[in-house]
């Protein structure tokens, strides 16, 4: 009889699943800045359409990364909050494995094995990691990293399944790795039924923490770009 609500802010899109014995209700819409408001009032309306509260979830899960920064802030501060205040335990879910379990969905269950997911980071870098499908359930492979796209070509050799947004923006640098064999799915199908599918994972799993452990992950050290690095680039845009 379990009850899980999960939250996810880690790219533009806000994600939002609530599940329970009684059917499955998910949520998409504009992330981003907005996300820090609209988070807890679209949690608490899935909850209503359910005919639940939130002290009859058992745990809520969220992406804790790596993602944008202002997002995984957002999504940790609601996570908190929610969790302290209801007295309930959180799961962290890896928001690059989200985005592998979207690409699943979208293959079918033939699926098995590598996925390689590739997300753009901003500033010209790629959050980067593996993910591999194996009896059910997903194991990392390659921990998420932040790559230049010529190192990730470089650390690729030549991947079978790829998944995620820097597959369209960095197209032409990735090209060699788009190349048939390879599998790839560069845009999600349904971010919150992936976060459904991996909250239901960790609570399998028994990824149970204290509220106070709900912390976003950062592979990035650096955030933004000093005002003469964005000048800098400015100009090498204009000149060529």
């Amino acid at each position: 009889m379990t009850v899980l609500l999960a939250l996810d802010s880690s790219t533009e899109t806000m994600a939002l699943s609530l599940t329970s014995p009684a059917g499955r209700w998910l949520f998409e819409s504009d992330g981003g800045p907005q996300a820090s408001s609209r988070l807890v009032p679209e949690a608490l309306a899935l909850l209503a359409q359910a005919g639940l509260k939130l002290a009859d979830v058992d745990a809520i899960a969220f992406g804790r990364g790596p993602g944008a920064f202002t997002g995984l802030r957002a999504a940790c501060a609601v996570v908190q909050g929610l969790a302290f205040g209801a007295g309930k335990p959180v799961l962290a879910i890896d928001s690059l494995m989200l985005v592998a379990e979207d690409a699943r969905q979208q293959a079918g269950a033939a699926f098995e094995g590598l996925m390689w997911v590739a997300m753009d980071a901003r500033m010209g870098e790629i959050y980067a990691g593996a993910y591999r499908w194996v009896e059910g359930a997903w194991q990392q492979d390659q921990a998420p990293m932040l790559y230049s796209p010529e190192s990730l070509m470089a650390h690729w050799g030549q991947p079978t399944a790829l998944c995620g947004s820097a597959l369209t923006v960095f197209a032409d640098q990735l090209a060699p790795a788009l190349q048939a064999p390879t599998q790839s799915w560069p845009r999600h199908q349904s971010r919150a039924a992936a976060l459904a599918a991996l909250a239901a994972q960790a609570w399998t799993q028994g990824a149970l923490l204290d509220a106070a452990e709900a912390m976003p992950i950062y592979v990035r050290d650096k955030v933004a770009q000093t005002t003469a690095e964005r000048m800098a680039l400015r100009e090498q845009a204009a000149a060529s």
